[in-house]
C-alpha cells in the first residue's frame, strides 16, 4: 500500500518537474494506434500555488507543439501483448511528434484502455470537534476510507474524493477553511489488471522515457468529450476505440464508475474480413468508406467492389451490395451496444439526474451509430469530439483523439488523488490497509 502511495507520488512530482520544465508528452496506447502529443506549457510560476482542491488544482496555460500517430502493434483489448512490437510503435509516434516540435522529451504521461476496470465507492466520515477544517483532516478522512479486498493481482489507478460533506452540508468540493462536528467524504476508486500497468511502464521504460502519470482511457476520454454541464449533473462516456470499448459515468465533475468491454472496432473489421473473405485492411477500408448500421431501399444497389490481388480474376473483381456489408456490421455493432448497456445498468445509471450518454472514439464514427445507439441505450445520445486544445492540429480534432486530448487536460488540470494528500503514518498499517494487497512492488 505504502509503495503503491509512494509510486504514484513520485509520479506526481516528476510531471510537476516536467511542467516546470516546460515540456511533456502525452501518449494514447491503443489497439488501432498509438498517438504521441507533445505540450509545451507557458508560465510555469502559476505552479507554484499548485496545491489546491478541485479540478482546477495546478491549472496552467498549454499548447500543443507536436503530434503524431502511428499503427497500433502489439496491442489487443488496449492491453500490450507483444513488448517490442509495441515499443517500435511508441519510438515511432515519438520521434515523428519530437521531430515536429523541435524538441527532446524525456517525461511522458500515458493513458490505457482496457485491464477490466473495476470502481468501488468508498466512504469514510472523522469528528471535528467544531474547528476549522485543515489539510490534515482531509488526510485524516480519506485515511479513514475502508479499503476494500479488491484481489491479487489488482492495482489502484485512480482514487479520487468525489465529495465532501461537513455536518449536513454535502456535496462540498473544498471543505478546508469551514467549520463543523464532523467530516465525510465519498471516494471513487477504480483498480485494473496488475500486469496491463506494469506492461504499459515497463515498455515506456525501454523507450528511455520517464512516466510521470498514468491515467485510464475511460477517465480521460470522459473528460474531453463532455461538456461541463454534463460532467457535473451525470453523463455516460462511452468510447468505442479498436479492441475495446471504454464506458465512463461523470457526476459532480468527477467519475464515478468506469468499465470496459472487450470489442471494438478491430472486431467489426474482422467480421467483414471474415465474412467477405477480404484482407484485415481492404475490410478496414471497406468499413471506413461504405459502412453504415441503417440499410435502406438504396443500399440494395449500391455495389462496392472487392478489389483483391489474389491473380484469380474472378475472386478479384467481386462486388457486394452495400445492404450486405451492412448486414454483416450490424449485429457486431448492436453486440458491442447491448454489452455497454449491461453495464450501464449494472451502474445503477438510471437513477442519475441527467442520462445523457455521450459515444466517442475512432469507432463512433460508423454513419447511423448515434441513432442505433438510443435504441439501444434508450437514451439521449450524442457524438462527442474532444474538446479545442490550443495548438492541435487539425488531423488530431476527430472523435478517435479523445483519449490524447483529455490526457492533455488530465496532464494540466489534475484532479485530486487520494496519494495528494500527506496521510498521517500511523494510519498505514492498520487492518484495512493491511489486508489490501502488495500493489506496485518491483517498477519503480
Amino acid at each position: 500500500m505504502i509503495e503503491l502511495y509512494e509510486s504514484q507520488r513520485a509520479m506526481r512530482n516528476m510531471r510537476k518537474a516536467a511542467m516546470q520544465r516546460g515540456v511533456v508528452a502525452v501518449l494514447d496506447v491503443g489497439s488501432s494506434k498509438i498517438a504521441c502529443l507533445v505540450l509545451r506549457f507557458d508560465g510555469s510560476e502559476k505552479l507554484a500555488e499548485a496545491d489546491g482542491i478541485g479540478p482546477m488544482a495546478g491549472q496552467s496555460g498549454f499548447r500543443v507543439i507536436g503530434a503524431a500517430t502511428t499503427r497500433s502493434r502489439g496491442v489487443r483489448f488496449g492491453e500490450i501483448d507483444a513488448m517490442q512490437e509495441t515499443e517500435r510503435a511508441i519510438r515511432t509516434a515519438l520521434q515523428a511528434a519530437q521531430k515536429m516540435a523541435n524538441i527532446r522529451v524525456d517525461h511522458v504521461i500515458a493513458c490505457f484502455s482496457g485491464a477490466e476496470p473495476r470502481s468501488y465507492g468508498l466512504a469514510a466520515s472523522i469528528d471535528l470537534e467544531g474547528h476549522i477544517v485543515t489539510e490534515q483532516d482531509v488526510a485524516r478522512v480519506l485515511a479513514e476510507c475502508d479499503v476494500p479486498e479488491y484481489g491479487a493481482g489488482r492495482e489502484v489507478l485512480h482514487a479520487q474524493p468525489v465529495n465532501f460533506a461537513l455536518d449536513n452540508r454535502s456535496g462540498l468540493s473544498d471543505p478546508r477553511g469551514q467549520m463543523g462536528q464532523q467530516l465525510a467524504t465519498d471516494m471513487h476508486m477504480m483498480t485494473v489488471d496488475a500486469t496491463a500497468v506494469q506492461n504499459l511502464a515497463q515498455c515506456v521504460k525501454r523507450c528511455d522515457l520517464e512516466l510521470a502519470g498514468i491515467a485510464s482511457s475511460a477517465y480521460v476520454a470522459g473528460l474531453s468529450a463532455m461538456v461541463e454541464d454534463e460532467q457535473e449533473l451525470g453523463a455516460a462516456c462511452i468510447d468505442l476505440g479498436g479492441g475495446s470499448t471504454s464506458i465512463s459515468i461523470f457526476m459532480k465533475k468527477h467519475m464515478i464508475y468506469a468499465d470496459a468491454v472487450r470489442m471494438g472496432g478491430d472486431h467489426v473489421t474482422s467480421d467483414i474480413s471474415m465474412g467477405l473473405q477480404v484482407p484485415a485492411a481492404t475490410a478496414e477500408r471497406i468499413k471506413t468508406f461504405y459502412g453504415g448500421v441503417h440499410a435502406t431501399g438504396m443500399d440494395d444497389r449500391e455495389m462496392i467492389e472487392l478489389e483483391g490481388e489474389t491473380g484469380d480474376w474472378e475472386h478479384d473483381r467481386r462486388t457486394v451490395s452495400r445492404a450486405e456489408l451492412i448486414g454483416i456490421m450490424r449485429p457486431r455493432v448492436e453486440e458491442i451496444l447491448e454489452e455497454v448497456r449491461a453495464r450501464l445498468d449494472a451502474a445503477g445509471f438510471e437513477h442519475l439526474p441527467s442520462q445523457q450518454i455521450v459515444l466517442t472514439g475512432g469507432g463512433s464514427q460508423i454513419p447511423g451509430l448515434d441513432g442505433l445507439a438510443s435504441k439501444i441505450l434508450g437514451q439521449q445520445v450524442r457524438l462527442g469530439r474532444p474538446m479545442r486544445v490550443h495548438g492541435l492540429p487539425q488531423a488530431a480534432t476527430g472523435p478517435g483523439f479523445a483519449g490524447a486530448v483529455g490526457m492533455c487536460l488530465f496532464a494540466t488540470h489534475p484532479q485530486d488523488e487520494w496519494w495528494d494528500f500527506d496521510l498521517p503514518v500511523e494510519r498505514y498499517p492498520s487492518r484495512t490497509i493491511k489486508r489490501a494487497v502488495k500493489w506496485f512492488r518491483d517498477n519503480w
